[in-house]
């Protein structure tokens, strides 16, 4: 009751104070009737803010999102419900969602009164620039008496996350560089290799076909066995991303950091979806969605496993890590599949350790970032490493002009005026093995990953913001 009291609007504070004054001058005067008038208007008041507090548990409240996950740059809807579980209708009410500054607005919504039974449902947009997961709620629900004597505020505790996962972009299906024949899903080994005495039996499982059943070993065993005549080898893919704070330049959606988040997302799902176990590896040695590298393990099907790896990237961060040493030691342990890199700046170290990496793959993609040409101060790594940014013929590289950075630097050694050349990390990745691909401003992955295609006749030289060549 006292925190019925405490929600009497100005009107209900007036109604009882006038009623108590009435009380005290009926007393002083000697008026009977005066008192009857006081003690109705201080009840009324009292009246409305009882039946408000009984009113006010018998009010739900739910949130339902579509979709809880959203690429960034891209809305999402909540649907607000209010159900009225009580037998009387209720007054005025005003609906309140907190929600994340980033994502927009406080949402406030003013509802007539709800019969009983009865539910309102509203709804409003959200959308964020920004990778992450934001909490939605909780919802405040603001109840009045039909008279305004009494207000009363109740806060749910129920809240949902809304995932901001980075955006994806659609790739083509191409050939990379020490990519097995027939893409991932149709690899597979035999294990019989001569007659049956060779077969390697198993359990038998609901929905085996019969003709499979292995009778000399149902014998031995003394239950229902069938052959095991292939087992299938799944192709395998590791996304190694960059997070190190000092190899990324700018800050918020046009960086180069979250140019690597969302290329490394692109790369992840369009592998799932072309039957390959996908991983997601970081410098600092950390593995989504496990060391073994087979998608879906653990998580069912790939959509499942690009869910999983989706929420990591929607939350990951910068690193203090200087190299790559650490992950490294986790790809040592392997020897085949595919090495899909996003990398910030390098020096010469570091350039050495990724280079040794490729001993221990099959194959290996990396997309070096140009943060030299990149919007936002020099990062420490990128010094000596990217200093020859793209001077060609007094021409300015796309995209240069909209980041503040003009590219006026002159060709290093080994190369010619009028074409691009090639630093000395990337000339140590080659030589290595690694198929380069310089990602300049305004460049698009869906065009990059094109000329990852091994049949592919470019160069490798930069892309241009348009996805043309660049000499």
């Amino acid at each position: 009751m006292r925190t019925a009291l405490a929600g009497l609007t100005t009107r209900g504070r007036s109604f009882l104070a006038a009623g108590g004054a009435a009380a005290i001058c009926s007393y002083l005067l000697g008026q009977p009737d005066l008192l009857r008038v006081g003690l109705l208007l201080a009840a009324l008041p009292l009246v409305c803010a009882a039946v408000l507090y009984r009113t006010r548990y018998r009010v739900a409240g739910s949130r339902r999102l579509a979709p809880s996950r959203v690429p960034a740059m891209s809305e999402a809807r909540v649907h607000l419900r209010v159900d009225n579980v009580s037998r009387m209708p209720t007054g005025l009410l005003m609906l309140q969602d907190r929600v994340p500054y980033v994502l927009g607005p406080r949402p406030r919504f003013v509802l007539d009164r709800v019969e009983p039974g009865g539910h309102r449902e509203v709804s409003y947009r959200v959308r964020s620039d920004l990778r992450g997961k934001y909490p939605l709620g909780p919802l405040q629900l603001r109840l009045t008496d039909p008279f305004g004597m009494c207000e009363l505020t109740r806060s749910f505790s129920a809240f949902d996350t809304l995932t901001v996962v980075p955006t994806v972009h659609p790739l083509a299906p191409v050939r990379l560089v020490g990519e097995s024949t027939g893409y991932g899903d149709s690899r597979t080994r035999a294990v019989a290799l001569a007659g049956e005495d060779d077969v390697i039996p198993r359990g038998y499982r609901h929905g085996d076909d019969l003709r499979r059943v292995h009778w000399r070993s149902t014998a031995r065993y003394g239950e229902l066995m069938v052959r095991r005549e292939e087992q299938p080898q799944r192709a395998r893919c590791t996304v190694l991303l960059d997070t190190r704070r000092q190899a990324h330049r700018g800050t918020g959606p046009d960086s180069t950091f979250e140019w690597a988040v969302s290329g490394a997302a692109s790369a992840a799902v369009h592998l799932l979806e072309r039957g390959y176990g996908v991983r997601l590896l970081t410098d600092s040695g950390s593995c989504v969605p496990g060391v073994d590298g087979v998608g879906g393990a653990g998580y069912g099907s790939a959509s499942d496993t690009a869910g999983v790896l989706l929420d990591t990237l929607a939350v990951v961060d910068h690193s203090d890590g200087a190299g790559f040493s650490r992950a490294h030691d986790v790809l040592r342990g392997g020897s085949e599949g595919l090495l899909v890199a996003f990398v910030g700046a390098l020096d010469e170290e570091q350039a050495s350790v990724l280079a040794r990496t490729r001993q221990r793959v099959g194959g290996a993609v990396v997309f070096l970032l140009d943060t030299g040409v990149w919007g936002g101060p020099a990062p420490a790594a990128a010094s000596g490493a990217t200093a020859s940014a793209m001077a060609v013929s007094g021409m300015t590289a796309p995209g240069a002009t909209a980041f503040g950075t003009a590219a006026s630097g002159t060709a290093a050694s080994g190369g010619s005026a009028g074409e691009d050349p090639l630093t000395a990390r990337e000339r140590t990745l080659r030589e290595a093995g690694w198929s380069v691909h310089r990602v300049v401003p305004g460049a698009t992955l869906p065009k990059l990953w094109q000329r990852a295609d091994r049949y592919s006749t470019d160069d490798g030289g930069p892309v241009a913001a348009g996805g043309g060549m660049f000499r």
